[in-house]
């Protein structure tokens, strides 16, 4: 499936928007790599880089109003096989060319973006699914597989993932990889790292990297949660083996209305110490309640929270009546609201008109112990609410666990028509969210990664030690610090020291 921008670039000629250093790539490079895998896997002219320099972080997408991308390549190689892989990174290693690997680019932290210029290695080709073990649940797939087709395969064949991401028409099997995404049924069937048993990758040095595939091995620490969540910045994933579950049989759903967000929360909290562990435990402050289902429940003062499971019937039955009794004290409301849901979930279409009228908005989400959540859902808003220009703060906790849950909010602010301004709200809401996060001890990324819009923040949530531990794997996985510069808060070969987005 081909990139699908969030908004068109603004008429006129366009410009970059960072102000990092650019490498460019020499012609016997380019010359090099055609001859490796053939003229037109290497594009250099303007019309084929173009939408390489961008993806859906909620920043750039303002910027592209004022006809700016963040950053080019100078070029753009596309692979359909994993040797292929192999030759571009060892070609790049021997070069000292940075190379961002880029599939969906739905990404919204900037996590694809070639911030120093050099190679993109796109490798949307490698879109296969290459065996199904129905004994042993397993799938194996091409990590370039956009995410709708990967699911519909599998269901042609009788089986599913339980990995609904929002972007799931638009990210792929390597995207969720490289940032630890979460599903919005995450509650019944894990996040990706849950479900992710082998992997192949390529490092920086041009080696292939495969690890895991036995249940629970006692071979050492993990190596294939290492490469998990390090967004291409230790090595490109070509190909990954995950557990995967018969069709659901059986569906049920309700929903309910508590006093105050804190209640909503804490019956969340019951349910999964109880060991339910419903598809979908969706929870919405009354901001966030009232601008979703007003339509459907009217003027509402209600924290909405919806519920929707599937699988066994029998299992099913049960985990919906540890949720009724652990709502026994809520409001019963229409189901038609997680109706309403469902069809209007991965629903992004309000953004162009929004970034339009000259709104700055973002979702920005954490996680955290059951605890802190309250503290946290507090903090956060307020702080939000005080940075200058902004409209609205809300949350709504989307994914749940025995130890706590992700919050999701959403920031949007109206600070005026001067780019300078609009990117002054911006870093002032991220660093009043990621701030308040810290605060409470809560991580600064659920889902989302941290890309290059977080990576400030990444020593603080690490820790001097964990940081230099991470900057250390970097160093051994990728001794040349070729790949994806500028991404995690890393350090790089290829930018000044200290160097920030902003």
């Amino acid at each position: 499936m081909p990139y699908r921008e969030p908004i068109e670039l603004a008429d006129g000629a366009v410009t970059t928007r960072l102000d990092a250093p650019q490498v460019d790539v020499p012609e016997g490079l380019v010359d090099a790599l055609r001859a490796d895998l053939g003229a037109g896997a290497v594009v250099t002219d303007e019309a084929g880089i173009l939408p390489y320099g961008r993806d859906w972080w909620p920043l750039a997408v303002v910027w592209a109003t004022q006809g700016k991308v963040p950053s080019l390549p100078a070029a753009v190689v596309r692979v359909t096989a994993p040797e292929q892989v192999v030759t571009v990174v060892r070609r790049c290693a021997e070069a000292r060319i940075p190379l961002t690997v880029s599939a969906g680019r739905s990404g919204v932290c900037g996590g694809a973006l070639p911030v120093a210029g050099g190679i993109v290695l796109d490798v949307t080709g490698l879109d296969a699914i290459l065996d199904i073990d129905d004994t042993s649940l397993l799938v194996r797939a091409q990590a370039g597989i956009f995410g709708d087709v990967f699911e519909a395969r599998l269901r042609e064949a009788g089986y599913t993932l339980g990995h609904w991401p929002q972007s799931i028409e638009l990210s792929t099997l390597g995207g969720w990889i490289a940032c630890r995404s979460a599903g919005q049924y995450s509650t019944r069937y894990g996040k990706i790292e849950d479900m992710v048993v082998a992997l192949e990758a390529v490092t920086g040095a041009g080696d292939v990297l495969r690890t895991g595939g036995t249940p629970r091995a006692a071979v050492g620490p993990d190596l294939t949660q290492l490469v998990l969540g390090s967004e291409g910045t230790l090595a490109v994933v070509t190909e990954a083996t995950l557990r995967i579950h018969p069709l659901p049989s059986g569906e049920a759903r309700t929903v309910f209305g508590f006093a105050t967000f804190a209640d909503g929360l804490d019956a969340c909290r019951r349910i999964l110490r109880r060991g339910a562990t419903p598809a979908v435990l969706r929870l919405y402050d009354v901001f966030e309640s009232q601008r979703h289902f007003s339509k459907i429940i009217g003027e509402t003062d209600d924290n909405v929270l919806i519920v929707l499971d599937e699988g066994d019937p029998d299992l099913v039955d049960a985990t919906m009546a540890v949720v009724r009794a652990e709502c026994a004290d809520a409001a019963p409301l229409d189901e038609a609201v997680a109706g309403h849901w469902l069809e209007r979930r991965n629903d992004v279409s309000a953004l162009p008109e929004v970034v339009k009228a000259g709104v700055v908005v973002d979702t920005v989400e954490i996680v955290a112990r059951w605890g802190a959540l309250p503290a946290v859902y507090e903090d956060a808003v307020a702080a939000l609410m005080a940075v200058d220009g902004a409209l609205v703060a809300s949350a709504h906790c989307s994914h749940s666990y025995l130890d706590g849950a992700c919050l999701y909010f959403t920031f949007a602010g109206q600070p005026g028509d001067d780019p300078a301004v609009k990117d002054a709200y911006y870093r002032a809401s991220l660093a009043a969210k990621m701030d308040a996060a810290l605060r409470h001890g809560a991580a600064i990324s659920h889902h989302h990664g941290v890309g290059m819009a977080r990576g400030a923040w990444v020593r603080q949530a690490l820790g001097d030690t964990g940081f230099a531990t991470l900057c250390g794997l970097k160093s051994v996985l990728d001794p040349a610090g070729i790949l994806n510069p500028g991404k995690l808060g890393l350090p790089s070969p290829f930018l000044p020291e200290g160097w920030a987005w902003t």
